[in-house]
């Protein structure tokens, strides 16, 4: 036992109420009145009650009881002179009774002190007063003397066994309040993770689909400027509209996919690949389902990667393949290289970088960059 368990206090929640079943209450109640009533009944009956001495009994009794109840609310207070006052007040009590000839009442007051100081007060202090509370009943006691040091032997096993279960009870409640806040901030973080889950996938639908309305627009400019016939801006034009429809659908399927229903991958890049011109899926591996987040993170890559195919190269081959591998799943989308497209420099070149950063989140990596013939980009994630 270290210096700091005999100055520490018991918890509080181990000498509250909390915790403490309604059964066991109701018995705690019915053994506070027994006592009350044990030392009611030796104050009067060791001789009949005459005047001034039954009232001065009851009043004992009475005091007894409410420096006992201010005793249980100091030392729940963690308030050690007072209780350690309390408890010498409560003793020099026993021994007024005891000279006053209510020998009964002050044997119980000496117990109920060395049990409860044993229980409820840091055992530095403690045991000095259960030692004097426990020696003046062993001296007021006329039973034989190894019954008196049987039960005074007794009396403090019981208070140290009421106090490691007071503390086992506390223990019980502060690993529950503790498991109670991590399972609140469990909750909280997922909220919080989901949002920011939300707004990523938002974010990287409309930055896709306004990137690409944005390229086309911008061809539609550079037409204008040039003066081209209105049937190829018209083109663009209705090429924009078509890409803010398309965002919209995408930005529902994103919201369908984060509630779990969402299109299988496969098909999905074979959709998306099949409205390029010469553009083709492979698929190798053995195909399983992935985790959303996982599955959003190749959609996202595979819808960036041909953006910027169709910005950068347009009229490229695209060649996509989709590898399924024991511990993670690689997309690898590359082009084959064509004529350097009107709209090359325009933009921030921020797609791959969220994308990075996103497959990054997810333990994996990508890589982007040129190859003999055209850009390659690599996506790793693993399942």
């Amino acid at each position: 036992m270290t210096k700091n368990d005999w100055l520490r206090w018991p918890t509080r929640e181990a000498l509250g109420r909390e915790g403490i079943s309604r059964n066991r209450r109701r018995l705690a109640w019915v053994t506070r009145l027994l006592v009350l009533g044990m030392l009611l009944w030796g104050a009067v009956s060791s001789e009949p009650p005459r005047g001034w001495d039954s009232a001065l009994a009851v009043g004992g009794v009475l005091c007894a009881a409410l420096l006992a109840w201010a005793l249980y609310r100091t030392t729940f207070q963690h308030r050690l002179w007072p209780s350690a006052a309390l408890l010498l007040l409560l003793q020099g009590l026993a021994v007024a009774g005891q000279a006053a000839g209510f020998r009964v009442p002050a044997l119980v007051l000496w117990c109920g002190c060395a049990i409860t100081a044993l229980e409820r007060m840091p055992l530095s202090a403690a045991l000095p007063m259960s030692v004097v509370a426990l020696g003046s009943y062993a001296v007021v006691d006329d039973d034989p003397l190894l019954t008196t040091t049987v039960t005074s032997v007794g009396l403090a096993l019981a208070g140290y066994v009421l106090r490691l279960d007071a503390e086992a009870r506390g223990n019980a409640q502060r690993l529950l309040a503790q498991e109670r806040a991590a399972r609140a901030a469990e909750a909280e973080s997922g909220a919080l993770a989901e949002r920011a889950r939300i707004a990523r996938e938002i974010h990287d639908v409309l930055a896709h689909s306004l990137s690409a309305q944005l390229v086309h627009l911008e061809a539609a400019r550079l037409l204008i400027e040039r003066g081209a016939d209105r049937d190829r801006i018209l083109e663009r034009v209705v090429a924009a509209r078509g890409m803010a429809r398309d965002g919209l659908a995408e930005t529902r399927q994103a919201l369908s996919a984060l509630r779990g229903e969402m299109s299988p991958l496969e098909d999905y890049l074979s959709e998306i690949v099949g409205a390029t011109d010469d553009g083709g899926v492979t698929i190798t591996g053995e195909r399983r389902p992935l985790s959303a987040e996982a599955s959003q993170a190749v959609r996202r890559v595979a819808q960036e990667a041909l953006t910027n195919v169709r910005k950068h190269a347009p009229g490229a081959k695209v060649q996509v393949r989709l590898d399924y591998s024991e511990h993670q799943v690689t997309l690898d989308v590359r082009d084959s290289g064509g004529s350097v497209g009107e709209l090359t420099g325009m933009g921030g070149g921020y797609g791959l970088l969220g994308m990075r950063e996103r497959a990054e989140l997810l333990g994996g990596s990508l890589d982007a960059g040129p190859d003999e013939k055209g850009f390659v980009v690599t996506l790793r994630v693993p399942t």
